[in-house]
């Protein structure tokens, strides 16, 4: 089973949807940002949509303005000139994990199930959350659950599972929470798993890289006037993107004309969006979920 979309109609009514305009859902999953998108295409509008993840493909739409591409959001440029496409009109992008990837036990993303360590969004992937656990430095470690898991005690947290992995591997979801079990008081067990999951997902997936390269592409691909719709669910992908539109890089500060002017690609529409009590009522993962919308200048 695949979520219901999060804020599914201002992300694509951010798009601004030409009728014979040629768009991208970056994030295909269950499809559901797509099929609001061909709703809203002409017969001779054209929707390419990317995932790398091989049960995203059982979802792929009927339709011929649609074309599913089965590879990861990095490499969107190369696979849109693969199929003769240089411009864009608007790329909508949704950086969070499908329910279906969380439901399913054996791929290791759910807090609820045990699973082997896996958590990779592609079967694909060298890399996966047991070469993780049992292979990456102490330092390593603790800079991930730190910056990725916003866990204040990274460093008890690293140190243990050193120590615990020193007398035979750690192998399974359910393995790792009893390593963990000090760390997880019963009024907090959800929360506090859940951010030591995420940790670990988001190093696996490379997910800070994968945005960053997928965001350095955007101008490029995007006619003049072309919309950007991104949402995102943890506050270092937020901030990515935040920056990104308001300064058209990742750190530090643009650099001004002679007059004080910032060059900068994109500029945004609007605020920040998110959604509302009602949805996340229906839908307990839109509760962290945040919306912006750029153009291209």
């Amino acid at each position: 089973m695949y979520h219901n979309p999060v804020l599914l109609k201002e992300s694509v009514d951010g798009l601004a949807v030409k009728e014979d305009g040629v768009y991208v859902d970056v994030t295909f999953g269950g499809g559901g940002h797509s099929k609001e998108i061909l709703k809203r295409l002409g017969d001779n509008g054209k929707l390419y949509a990317f995932d790398q993840d091989e049960d995203a493909q059982k979802n792929r739409i009927d339709d011929d303005r649609f074309l599913l591409i089965g590879e990861n959001f990095r490499y969107v440029t190369q696979f849109l000139k693969f199929y003769g496409i240089r411009k864009v009109d608007g790329i909508l992008a949704d950086f969070g994990v499908s329910s279906h990837q969380f439901d399913e036990a054996e791929r290791g993303f759910s807090t609820r199930f045990d699973g082997v360590l896996d958590m990779r969004m592609s079967r694909r992937n060298a890399l996966s959350a047991y070469d993780v656990v049992n292979t990456y430095s102490y330092d390593e470690l603790r800079n991930m659950f730190f910056v990725y898991g916003d866990l204040r005690n990274a460093n008890a947290i690293s140190n243990t599972i050193v120590t615990e992995r020193s007398k035979e591997p750690i192998s399974s979801t359910e393995e790792l929470r009893q390593v963990l079990k000090k760390f997880l008081p019963e009024h907090k067990k959800h929360k506090i798993l859940a951010q030591i999951y995420q940790a670990i997902r988001i190093e696996v997936n490379q997910e800070v890289a994968v945005i960053k390269e997928f965001l350095e592409q955007v101008p490029e691909l995007l006619n003049a006037g072309g919309r950007l719709s991104v949402i995102s669910y943890h506050s270092l992908e937020d901030r990515l993107v935040k920056r990104f539109i308001r300064s058209g890089q990742f750190e530090g500060e643009p650099e001004k004309d002679f007059y004080g002017n910032i060059n900068v690609p994109l500029k945004k529409i609007g605020q920040l969006i998110v959604p509302t009590k009602e949805e996340i009522k229906e839908n307990s993962r839109a509760r962290s979920a945040k919306l912006r919308i750029a153009q291209r200048v």
